[in-house]
């Protein structure tokens, strides 16, 4: 209860400098109220564009809201979109990762062709995405992939490589053999590090698909980087910044459902939990 009070206090104070700030800014003259929004503005574009059945024109009289669901619309075609490629980076990432763990050959090649990878820039791989693959799904998915995949392979290769020598060796002398040590032993020894690499490749998934979004136009949806670049086209700032509010709760509901469990659950296997 107290972790909350302090967290919306601290958000609240957040906003209350937002507005502020913002308005001192515009009546100096030093800031555009276009080009600053307002936090109303940026909440009255987000209920207008979720909730609100009707809006009102400036003159007061209510019109039908044919953007109503447009942000959770937006958000499904997104989510949809990030969740495909990043499952595909974790299942083509950790087998590659034990791979260049136990291999000297992988590692000398694999492993130094992910590491030169995994620090390439997103938005990197755009123009090829869209030279091979046009403007489709293909193209988008395949930028959310190599964002994912090659964090993955790194930190499970990491992972299995500081694994103690003498949790194998212990059991190997009670009789474990093959896949059975790295099912019982290596890979729950690599687990800290496996998790790790998974919240880096969300990470990674994220940007790579906010690049795509902005730079692939298709016709199959309208994705939250989509609208985010409309909004930048049109100097509409309050949707610039409802898209990005909207972009971070993905973010932190994503972290609480995904990753907080299993970082509580290894906390608890390891002995550090308060």
């Amino acid at each position: 209860m107290k972790r909350t009070f302090t967290a919306l206090v601290f958000f609240a104070l957040l906003v209350a400098g937002w507005h502020f700030g913002r308005d001192y800014m515009v009546r100096t003259h030093r800031w555009s109220p276009v080009l600053v929004p307002s936090p109303e503005s940026v909440a009255r574009y987000l209920w207008e564009n979720t909730f609100a059945a009707e809006i009102l024109t400036p003159s007061g009289v209510p019109e039908p809201n044919l953007n109503r669901w447009l942000l959770f619309l937006a958000a499904w075609v997104t989510v949809k979109r990030l969740l495909l490629g990043y499952l595909i980076g974790l299942v083509a990432g950790v087998p590659l990762g034990f791979l260049t763990a136990r291999v000297q050959v992988a590692r000398d090649t694999l492993g130094v062709l992910a590491l030169g990878l995994q620090g390439l820039p997103s938005v990197c791989w755009v123009p090829p995405a869209l030279l091979w693959f046009g403007q489709t799904e293909s193209a988008m998915l395949f930028v959310v992939v190599m964002g994912t995949l090659w964090s993955v392979v790194l930190a499970t290769e990491t992972g299995v490589r500081h694994v103690n020598p003498l949790y194998i060796r212990a059991a190997q002398t009670m009789g474990s053999r093959g896949l059975h040590t790295w099912r019982k032993v290596i890979l729950p020894a690599a687990l800290p590090f496996i998790v790790s690499g998974m919240k880096q490749g969300w990470a990674f998934a994220w940007r790579s698909l906010m690049a795509a979004e902005i730079y692939v136009t298709i016709l199959s949806g309208a994705g939250l980087g989509y609208l985010l670049n409309n909004g930048r086209d049109l100097n509409a700032m309050e949707q610039v910044i409802g898209i990005m509010l909207v972009i971070v709760a993905i973010g932190l509901l994503a972290d609480k459902v995904l990753f907080a469990p299993w970082e509580n659950f290894l906390h608890r296997r390891w002995g550090t939990a308060k």
